[in-house]
């Protein structure tokens, strides 16, 4: 059954407690192809640049925006470093989910005594448009977590890249807003042990969790637990496998992905159905949802402001909870390894994760399986 922690009416204060999403980094095969891949199918412009041109001899990094949405795309120039030893591991997929901090070396500090490793020291990086303090910790597999304290950074991203802007304008605008949530996938047994690391390193709390008889079919299920900040600006759901009959979406990652990792990253958008139209256009693949899920949608979730035929005819999902309605949709994996993927959502006061429209979803996914010969 699934359960919801409420956020305490007073949080202290702490270096960890007023955070936000600063960026991701994508380690990937060709960095400047796949640039050009978000720009054209994600509607992302790029912003900034580094690479040899920049004295940066052994990587290429491409920085990509749209409204508060950042991805780094990074690719090795060596083929024989970390960069490239996580491509060959995992495919392409998330290095980095960085944070926005106030206070870097506090953060880090705090993490570091709550049990985090430290990948970086806080260190203090300046060109002439100012100075960012940036330090990294690991999470689960090779995840990382850069804290970055900008300052008032007048720079294109970070100290070491240059402003290069490029646009592909034949592609239709999605408006894309900000990260919602990120969520990971850990192996068997391991859910509690990185929900326990998240509330003790970033002082965290559990705001839903849902075991194996809310995510299940008749063949798959998994576990899942939500952690959250006290403002639930930064959420990430853990999920690991549960048993079932057949191989679940969170098996057939872990061995795609060879371990623990980001599986897909959840984007905000205001205008969910003219954003969709927009991807689509620009040629994104999306889950399908069985006809039936809208026979009686209006009966499950109420009154709400869209016209079903239209959410019918995009294949738009709808859940409810006590402070309002959410719409959602998942994109297809990103890449050849069934992965990473998107999932795009608009919030009318819901800070639900889409619980009344599991079964529907893992039917879709469990179909992509039987596909590729994995269920």
């Amino acid at each position: 059954m699934s359960t919801t922690h409420a956020s305490p009416g007073a949080e202290p204060t702490t270096p960890l407690s007023q955070i936000d999403w600063d960026h991701i980094e994508f380690y990937v095969g060709n960095a400047k192809q796949a640039s050009q891949f978000y720009q054209c199918t994600f509607g992302f412009e790029q912003i900034a640049y580094a690479g040899p041109e920049t004295g940066l001899h052994d990587r290429a990094s491409y920085v990509l925006e749209q409204n508060d949405l950042r991805f780094v795309l990074t690719s090795s120039l060596r083929g024989d470093d970390a960069i490239a030893e996580h491509v060959k591991l995992h495919g392409d997929g998330v290095r980095d989910v960085a944070i926005r901090v106030n206070d870097t070396r506090g953060a880090w500090e705090m993490a570091v005594r709550g049990g985090a490793r430290s990948i970086l020291d806080p260190i203090e990086r300046r060109d002439d448009r100012g100075r960012v303090v940036v330090a990294t910790i690991a999470t689960y597999g090779d995840t990382l977590h850069t804290f970055v304290q900008r300052d008032g950074y007048e720079g294109a991203f970070l100290p070491g890249f240059v402003p290069a802007r490029k646009a592909y304008g034949r592609s239709s605008k999605p408006h894309l807003l900000a990260i919602d949530h990120c969520v990971g996938n850990v192996g068997w047994g391991e859910m509690d042990a990185w929900g326990e690391f998240y509330q003790k390193v970033f002082g965290f709390s559990q705001l839903i969790s849902f075991d194996d008889k809310d995510i299940s079919t008749e063949y798959t299920a998994l576990k899942s637990k939500v952690m959250s900040d006290a403002r639930h600006r930064v959420k990430f759901p853990i999920n690991e496998p549960a048993h079932g009959k057949k191989k679940s979406q969170i098996e057939e990652y872990l061995d795609f992905y060879r371990g623990s990792g980001v599986q897909h990253i959840a984007i905000r958008t205001d205008d969910i159905v003219a954003t969709i139209d927009a991807l689509r256009e620009n040629g994104v693949e999306f889950l399908d949802t069985p006809d039936s899920y809208y026979d009686d949608l209006r009966a499950r979730v109420g009154e709400i402001d869209e016209n079903i035929d239209v959410l019918h005819q995009r294949k738009i999902l709808v859940d409810r909870d006590d402070q309002g309605y959410m719409l959602q949709i998942f994109t297809k994996p990103l890449q050849d390894r069934p992965t990473v993927f998107f999932e795009i959502i608009q919030r009318k006061g819901s800070l639900s994760f889409g619980k009344g429209n599991f079964k529907a979803l893992f039917v879709s996914i469990e179909k992509e399986q039987e596909k590729r010969g994995t269920l």
